[in-house]
Formats: structure tokens, C-alpha cells, sequence
């Protein structure tokens, strides 16, 4: 029964301290057996989900509603919402959290205490599949994740196809979809927020790192890999997202959010084979600040010379055009155009990090919407 009953070995025991220096994961198992082998076969086995929102609205509503006839037992999770959210929660789900707002927020503790109050009232869940109040799940979803976990002990986590609701609302929907499109299918490394993980596997790691403000999905995937779960992503619909992004300056926010992410994440796991947001932090860093400091620091020699280096731009907008030929030519020059352009917001998002890190102090939540 090989990833299913496991004894804590050396490389799981030492997760927790390994990353303690850094980032220290709380005991979210405090209420939950250590007991790390897989509940009495049954023939049926169940499925909890915790959905996490704040002021979704609508969006929530249809997000309860594609989960709670497929699912043993849902439990909602709000992080202040000022609308009726709550109300929406303690009708369809069958337990609602509301979050202690004076302890700083994270989508990651959300999940944790999502998954704690799931496992005091839905005890006998096997699998949880964790979903965000924004995102319809696609019916049928959840029974095909279930059945590959069921069949596949060795694989801790299986996740799908993420869509964008209404792509031709704006160019910011658009690009969200384009992104989703874009993440492999088969056996992967990481997952996202939308995601179905085997209850014992998530007991064995804690859970998710609650100190990240984003990033925690490719995080936590980690330390289910070096603890010797696999992940594996169905070529199937899953959810269906609302971005609902229809200004600028939220695009710009959720782009810097990902630069701080991109430098929490080489913090923790900067290091070879993961090198977890190393590249693209090299990457934000050259296009962002890098060509800037050439043209700020060559102009005083080279006069209006220096803004020639400008031109490095547009030809990474047009190679980046060139390289992708799955999309329309529209959609191929928005991905390339606003890859170029987010390094700006990325490198600000990271600079912001490496301050926070550096002050030794805990940013605030980036929100977008």
C-alpha cells in the first residue's frame, strides 16, 4: 500500500525544522490524530471542501451551490466580509468560520482553519478539496478527482482545468484566462488554489504556511514532494473563475503580489533542485530595474544614446509573439505585452519583500479586489 500507510521518516521529520528558520508552519493538527495512515477502506470514499471568500457576493453563492450535493461536508471560511457573505455561507454550507481579524490575514490560514473545523465536523473525509469563493466547480469534477486518488495511492493532490467566467468583460479577464491555459496537464510540481489533497498527506505537512501572503500553493506542493507524495493534473474542466478585474491598477496590484510571492518563495525554497521563484525573480529584476539602472547610469556618457537600450522592449514583445502560436495574434501580443510590462509591478513586489524581510516585519495582505 506504498503513499498510503507511511512512517514518518527521516526527510518528514525534518521538514518542519527546515523551514523553521525562516517561516515557522503552527500545529494545525492539534485536534487531528498524527496518525498518518489512511482511514478503514469504505466503499465510498468522501469528500470535504472548504471554499475561503470574503465579499464574493454572487460568485460565493454559485461557488456553495456547485459543491454541496457532491460533497460529504463543506465548510466555509470568511475573511471580514462587509456584504452577506456569511449568510450566503451558514445557508449552503454546513459550517461557516469566521476569521479572528485581529490576527493578520493569509488565503493559507484560511485553508487551515477551514480544514480544522472539517475535520471536527466531517471527521470521516478522505480527500478535501479546497476552492476559492470566486470559482463555479465544474460539475462532475469532484467525482473524477476522487476516482484518480482512489486509484493512484501515491499521488496526494490532483487538480484540473481552471477557466475565466467572462474573458470578454475585459483585457485583464483575458489575460487571467490565458494564464490558466497555460499550466501543464500530467504529472506536475505544484498546484493551485483550487485543488483536491488526500487528508493524511495534508495532516503529514501541516497543512499550509500561513505566514505567506501569497505563493502558498507551489509552497505547500513542495513539502508534499520532498515527503515523497506525487501531484497530478487532470486534463478536465474544473472551475470556472471571476476575476472581475476591470481596471489597471488591479492588474498592476496582482502582479506585484506575485513579485512578493516570487521572493518569498526563493527564501524558502531559493535552493537547487527547487529554485522556487529564483528565475522569475531574475527575471522581474532585469526588465524591471536591471535596463533602467543602464539607461540612468550610461546616459550622462552616451546623451539620448542610452535610450536605444529601450528598444530591448519591444523585440522581448515580439519574440515572446513569435514563441506562442496557440493563441490568436490578439491574444499572443496581450500575453507578450503585459509579461514585458508586469515586471515593473513584480520588481516592486519584490524590492517589498526584501524589505519587509529585512525589517523583519509582516506585510499586509496585496489585495486586487
Amino acid at each position: 500500500m506504498h503513499g498510503i500507510v507511511r512512517v514518518m521518516s527521516h526527510r518528514d521529520a525534518g521538514i518542519s525544522q527546515r523551514f523553521g528558520a525562516h517561516l515557522r508552519l503552527p500545529e494545525i493538527t492539534s485536534s487531528i490524530s498524527r496518525d498518518d495512515g489512511q482511514p478503514p477502506p469504505t466503499a465510498h470514499t468522501l469528500i470535504g471542501v472548504v471554499a475561503i471568500g470574503r465579499n464574493e457576493g454572487e460568485r460565493l453563492r454559485r461557488c456553495l451551490e456547485s459543491v454541496r450535493h457532491d460533497a460529504t461536508c463543506v465548510v466555509y471560511v470568511d475573511s471580514g466580509s462587509s456584504d452577506a457573505s456569511v449568510a450566503v455561507g451558514r445557508q449552503l454550507a454546513d459550517s461557516v468560520v469566521e476569521l479572528d481579524l485581529t490576527i493578520p490575514f493569509t488565503a493559507a490560514r484560511a485553508r487551515n482553519e477551514g480544514f480544522r473545523r472539517l475535520m471536527e465536523v466531517g471527521s470521516a473525509v478522505n480527500y478535501v478539496f479546497f476552492v476559492d469563493g470566486d470559482c463555479e466547480v465544474v460539475g462532475g469534477f469532484l467525482q473524477k478527482a476522487r476516482a484518480y486518488l482512489d486509484s493512484n495511492p501515491e499521488f496526494a493532490a490532483v487538480w484540473g482545468l481552471r477557466r475565466e467566467r467572462c474573458p470578454e468583460k475585459s483585457v485583464y479577464n483575458l489575460l487571467c484566462d490565458i494564464e490558466w491555459q497555460e499550466y501543464p496537464v500530467g504529472e506536475t510540481k505544484w498546484f493551485g488554489g483550487d485543488v483536491m489533497i488526500r487528508v493524511p498527506a495534508l495532516k503529514l505537512v501541516q497543512g499550509y504556511n500561513p505566514q505567506l501572503i501569497c505563493g502558498e500553493e507551489p509552497e505547500l506542493a513542495i513539502r508534499l514532494r520532498q515527503a515523497d507524495w506525487r501531484i497530478w493534473r487532470l486534463n478536465e474542466p474544473m472551475t470556472l473563475h471571476d476575476a472581475a478585474m476591470f481596471r489597471f491598477d488591479q492588474w498592476w496590484k496582482r502582479m506585484m503580489r506575485g513579485g512578493y510571492g516570487f521572493a518569498q518563495g526563493a527564501v524558502l525554497h531559493g535552493a537547487p533542485p527547487e529554485l522556487l521563484g529564483v528565475v522569475e525573480s531574475r527575471r522581474a529584476l532585469v526588465w524591471g530595474l536591471g535596463i533602467p539602472l543602464i539607461i540612468l547610469v550610461t546616459s550622462p556618457i552616451l546623451g539620448w544614446w542610452s535610450l536605444l537600450v529601450l528598444l530591448a522592449y519591444p523585440l522581448q514583445i515580439m519574440r515572446l509573439t513569435l514563441s506562442h502560436q496557440k493563441l490568436s495574434v490578439r491574444e499572443r501580443l496581450l500575453r507578450a505585452g503585459a509579461l514585458v510590462c508586469s515586471k515593473f509591478p513584480e520588481t516592486l513586489g519584490y524590492l517589498r519583500y526584501r524589505a519587509d524581510h529585512y525589517r523583519n516585519v509582516r506585510s499586509k495582505l496585496i489585495e486586487y479586489k
